[in-house]
């Protein structure tokens, strides 16, 4: 049978680079060379495009495989039939692309924008859409469409960055007018939890949207939900499953950055401590999100289930999720079943439908 030829794509102008690096890293090291002709690209940070021309995917996180004397520059072509065009010592040339696997996350990966080019370029690619993946990145827009929806979610309010600096008095006082602290504030456009601040008080409130204005010119600010933060993780096209329910304890003030990728403090709960009819609406709660955004391929959708009285409130949609060893998408579905690599296969196959 004649190999499948994937792009790999990892990397990317984003501040969530390196944890895509770390996500192709075990989607590489998951992927089966027996049936994959396998070519991964990677994006630095200053948006060039290498060809890697390794095979020790342990070299992605730590940025050597950038070195590596076998690179060579490449891109995918927004002309139909010419796939992967790579630029080597001896001149062009053209390798044939069946699909491509968009490791990348947050901003210009998951946003809409390379799934523009693929769409362009007329290859198969593993996620949602460009108008699925543009609402799900910009988390007002997302807010907009579970408002919709019906879906339960936080009061939110949007925050502008270009009126931190002339209305900072009156923006503090709206916020606290809707809002008892503690309050969550985030970029409206990232993942991963990069620059997302909880306030407690009017200071660290200032604080929080300056910090999140250094990242998107769209700020939300959201109440605080004492509950345990539940994600769910969906896989498929026209009839999406959804994996059983995951907790995350994060073991610090919330489940930021840091205790996603750097500190051992969160621990991981599969399935949540949470009662089985609840796990079982939170279930079909995610497929509902996931329709309603037009997601197809994959998707994990985050919840909180309140401590007192189990309600469900959703809290954000990632369409591109971490695929780490330590990431919960992956750990979702080898816990109902699908382990990594055949979870890799599928989500292959589900993009060749799309």
């Amino acid at each position: 049978m004649q190999k499948l030829c994937v792009c790999v794509l990892f990397g990317g102008i984003s501040p969530e680079h390196e944890v895509s690096l770390r996500s192709a890293e075990s989607v590489l090291n998951n992927m089966d060379a027996q049936k994959y002709n396998i070519f991964p690209v990677g994006i630095t940070k200053e948006g060039d495009w290498i060809l890697y021309g390794g095979n020790d995917y342990a070299q992605l996180p730590s940025g050597r495989w950038r070195n590596h004397p076998n690179n060579c520059r490449a891109t995918i072509s927004p002309i139909r039939g010419q796939g992967l065009v790579c630029f080597a010592e001896g001149g062009i040339r053209y390798e044939h692309i069946d699909v491509v696997f968009p490791v990348l996350h947050g901003e210009n990966g998951e946003d809409g924008a390379m799934q523009g080019l693929l769409q362009m370029a007329g290859i198969p690619y593993v996620g949602p859409h460009v108008s699925a993946s543009a609402v799900a990145m910009d988390k007002t827009l997302t807010k907009l469409v579970m408002d919709n929806a019906n879906i339960p979610q936080a009061k939110w309010q949007l925050v502008r960055s270009f009126d931190l600096q002339s209305r900072m008095e009156e923006i503090l006082q709206s916020v606290e007018a809707q809002f008892a602290y503690p309050v969550f504030v985030k970029p409206a456009g990232t993942g991963s939890s990069v620059g997302v601040s909880k306030a407690n008080n009017r200071e660290t409130l200032k604080n929080a949207l300056l910090q999140a204005a250094k990242f998107d010119e769209k700020i939300l600010v959201e109440e605080f939900i004492d509950g345990h933060e539940v994600e769910v993780a969906v896989l498929g096209n026209d009839s999406p499953i959804a994996s059983v329910a995951g907790e995350i304890d994060s073991g610090a003030d919330f489940y930021d950055y840091d205790a996603k990728y750097i500190t051992d403090t969160s621990v991981a709960y599969i399935p949540a401590r949470i009662p089985g009819d609840v796990e079982n609406r939170l279930r079909e709660m995610a497929v509902l999100i996931y329709m309603a955004i037009g997601c197809r391929g994959l998707s994990r959708v985050d919840f909180f289930v309140t401590y007192n009285g189990n309600q469900i409130v959703f809290n954000e949609i990632n369409t591109l999720p971490g695929f780490t060893s330590i990431s919960m998408y992956p750990k979702l579905f080898a816990a109902s079943g699908i382990p990594y690599g055949e979870l890799i296969d599928r989500l292959l196959e589900l993009a060749m439908e799309a």
